[in-house]
């Protein structure tokens, strides 16, 4: 007993380590923790499920690696490619094999991962705040993080404590609410507010389709719009400070990454309207190569040339991007249609609810359906499980473990009922 608790300790210490690694920023380095932890917990038995997912990244890679052999691009961003399309690959199977080995613990993983994660980031905020003594939007972004879906993950698994049959004192979890809720919202992340609100409305019920529902999402969408045309109506400058900073990046998130016609020269424009810039520029590059690269995509290493040279977050000038923003379009530069019609299809796996009688299931069910949801947006402007920041896929591949673990469970209740009677 003494041995197994060691045991469990140590690989919840790993996956708080690998959740923990990317926000470092250092890519080299959650390579090599993911790589390492899923050798040295690599299993002899996957699902069908986990391996269907997995598989849809896999073509993916395999398809842009067989492409690349038809273009020329540069050594480095060949490998460079490799390893960023092996990462949500990787990321999947650690989280999926670390929950075999601390069965049971679950929630207690996830959520002290993520207090632990929100102080990190609290003290961060109060530390800029006494380097500056100031604080505004600029400051919070560059100094503190840009997001963290993770955060998100947790605080909406707190407040619906009671539906995971989460056996905390209330005092505990709200403890834990605030300082996860506080720290969500200090990143000021458009999106993070996104998640929280599909996660809120998923565990709810509301995305599974009836009368209710229709009416409930039908009523927050018509909220979404009047609070949104009253951002808009009062204005929000581009060089305003504080909230309205805030306000002015809300009212541009939603033409953002639609916008059709950018003015290069125009810095606002340009800056406001990059995603789209990126884009249009993707479209436009990979028809030229003509119907194998729209198809096939330009295989791994291939870049972008943007015309210019912007300066990037990782404080460098460069011209030629190798990822985009966008994760349908980063698959499909490297990997054509063909590759994005895989992403889409892992997107729909993700969300593909399993049937069960247990609570507890049906609970991850819906947060699953959730999470296919968010990462269609995740995907739209944050390169979803490629973002080198991102660790959702180590939650994702712990969440389908557990709740596979749980369909056991009740498989065998049912086969001990069975024998009973």
């Amino acid at each position: 007993m003494v041995k197994e608790n060691y045991n469990n300790v140590i690989y919840q210490f790993l996956y708080a380590l690998c959740v923990l690694v990317p926000f470092l920023n250092i890519y080299e380095l959650t390579f090599f923790v993911w790589f390492l932890t899923a050798l040295v917990t690599i299993s002899n038995r996957y699902s069908l499920g986990i391996i269907k997912i997995i598989a849809c990244f896999s073509v993916i890679l395999f398809t842009a690696f067989v492409a690349s052999f038809y273009n020329s691009e540069s050594t480095y961003n060949f490998f460079r490619d490799i390893a960023y399309f092996l990462k949500p690959i990787i990321g999947l199977l650690v989280g999926y094999q670390l929950y075999k080995r601390c069965q049971d613990k679950f929630f207690q993983t996830v959520i002290y991962t993520g207090v632990f994660l929100s102080v990190i980031h609290l003290a961060i905020v109060l530390i800029t705040f006494l380097r500056f003594r100031t604080i505004s939007v600029n400051l919070l972004r560059e100094f503190c993080g840009y997001h963290s879906d993770y955060e998100v993950y947790v605080l909406v698994i707190l407040l619906f404590y009671k539906k995971f049959e989460i056996n905390w004192s209330s005092k505990k979890v709200m403890i834990y609410i605030f300082l996860v809720a506080l720290s969500s919202f200090l990143y000021l992340s458009r999106t993070n507010f996104i998640e929280l609100i599909i996660f809120y409305i998923a565990l709810k019920g509301y995305f599974v389709i009836n009368k209710k529902s229709l009416i409930v999402v039908s009523s927050m969408l018509l909220f979404v719009l009047l609070g949104y045309t009253a951002v808009y109506q009062s204005n929000p400058q581009r060089s305003g400070k504080g909230i309205e900073a805030f306000l002015y990046k809300i009212k541009n998130a939603p033409i953002e990454p639609f916008k059709t016609k950018i003015n290069k020269e125009d810095w606002k424009d340009f800056n406001d309207n990059y995603r789209s810039y990126e884009n249009i520029l993707t479209v436009k590059q990979v028809a030229n190569d003509g119907t194998s690269a729209i198809v096939f995509g330009k295989g791994l290493g291939a870049t972008i040339n943007l015309g210019r040279k912007i300066w990037t977050n990782d404080g460098e000038f460069i011209q030629y991007i190798p990822i985009l923003h966008n994760g349908f379009a980063t698959v499909f530069l490297k990997a054509g249609i063909f590759g994005v019609f895989f992403l889409v299809l892992s997107i729909v796996l993700i969300g593909r609810p399993k049937k069960s009688s247990f609570i507890s299931v049906q609970n991850i069910n819906l947060l699953l359906i959730g999470t296919a949801i968010f990462l269609i947006v995740s995907n739209w402007v944050f390169m979803g499980l490629y973002l080198k920041l991102d660790n959702k896929s180590i939650l994702l591949g712990f969440m389908i473990c557990y709740r596979e673990y749980l369909m056991k469970q009740e498989r065998e209740q049912n086969r001990e009922s069975k024998v009973l009677k």
